[in-house]
């Protein structure tokens, strides 16, 4: 983006005096009628007395911008996702950490769900999102500890491109322990994205109108564990609102855990129990599999079954075993090379049939 440009959209984003909504109304009112975000910046203190910040602001925004490597796609542009720019209420622009034509890709399905999930919920969004990875979607959460964090994991386990969505900006990521994990999503090739500047404070309402980049993004939504209070149906619902994909995850009526789920599923969304059911959603079918033989060599296949379906590391798969490290490891390396594990991000996961 040229420079003058930037320094008028960071004078917008930081204005004061009216909503962020109507600031993004004046703004795409005034594309659409072929001005420039000088014009709609004119119009916006003309007109509804917003005042901009100081010089000295928006350049320490620009700074900030340089420093972490971010860059900045403005929402009439043929690199803003053409399926977000079609929802309602688009971002003027977006900041990104990473690749931005992770946003473009051709299915990106979104992961989401609780912040207080159970142990099996994050095993089975880990695990959905690798196998929807695998079968070449993008996978897009919330950076948020819980479900959304292992949807993210379950795609960096196999290699697959996943985009995190935050509610502040980059430089105030949060939760903070989500950082590396952050930092692996753009190292990995995927982006991680928000709609605020960068020093912008991660505030409690910027998380509801996040969601509504998370759902436009996507051609659908999984709901993997939702309660009947989470926020997370904020997310489903402006999926409906966008015309996309609403799916959910049943589970146990006993924990309370699943009823936000359910409470979907009553009102018509696809009951997800695994990525075939998620694929026959979108309309696709999955890819025919075939099992790969056993290794030959007993020992060998002892170790591959205690490999599971998703990453794990060298001291967990010796801990199910009553074997030496160095015979596990020597086995592990053995069964890389026969194709029968891949090596990923530290640990090791069983290679997908094909």
């Amino acid at each position: 983006m040229p420079s003058d440009e930037l320094t008028t959209l960071l004078s917008i984003l930081l204005s004061h005096g009216a909503s962020r909504r109507l600031i993004r109304r004046v703004v795409y009112d005034t594309w659409r009628e072929r001005g420039t975000l000088v014009d709609a910046a004119a119009r916006l203190k003309a007109d509804f007395g917003v005042d901009p910040p100081t010089a000295r602001c928006v350049g320490d925004e620009r700074r900030v911008l340089d420093r972490l490597g971010v860059v900045v796609v403005r929402g009439d542009s043929a690199e803003f996702s053409a399926l977000l720019a079609s929802a309602p209420d688009p971002p003027i622009a977006l900041f990104v950490k990473g690749r931005a034509s992770s946003l473009t890709q051709p299915l990106s399905v979104a992961v989401v769900g609780s912040r207080r999930a159970s142990p099996p919920g994050r095993g089975f969004a880990r695990t959905l999102a690798a196998d929807l990875g695998r079968a070449g979607a993008v996978i897009v959460s919330g950076l948020a500890i819980g479900i959304d964090g292992s949807a993210h994991r379950g795609a960096l386990d196999v290699g697959s491109l996943t985009v995190a969505v935050i509610g502040g900006g980059h430089a105030r990521i949060y939760p903070s322990s989500h950082r590396d994990l952050a930092s692996e999503i753009a190292m990995a090739g995927g982006a991680v994205v928000s709609e605020y500047p960068p020093s912008a404070a991660p505030r409690r309402a910027n998380f509801p109108e996040r969601n509504r980049i998370i759902s436009g993004l996507c051609a659908g939504v999984v709901v993997v564990e939702a309660t009947n209070r989470s926020g997370t149906l904020i997310t489903a619902r402006m999926a409906l609102e966008q015309g996309r994909e609403v799916m959910a995850v049943p589970g146990s009526v006993a924990d309370g855990m699943h009823g936000g789920c359910h409470r979907l599923i009553k009102q018509g969304a696809a009951l997800i129990e695994s990525v075939g059911d998620v694929l026959e959603a979108f309309g696709l079918a999955a890819s025919p599999q075939r099992e790969l033989p056993m290794p030959p060599d007993e020992s060998l296949s002892r170790v591959l079954a205690a490999v599971p379906n998703r990453v794990a590391t060298l001291a967990e798969i010796v801990a199910t075993l009553a074997l030496p490290v160095d015979v596990v490891l020597g086995a592990l390396v053995e069964l890389e090379i026969e194709g029968f594990v891949e090596a990923h991000h530290g640990g090791y996961i069983r290679r997908p049939p094909s």
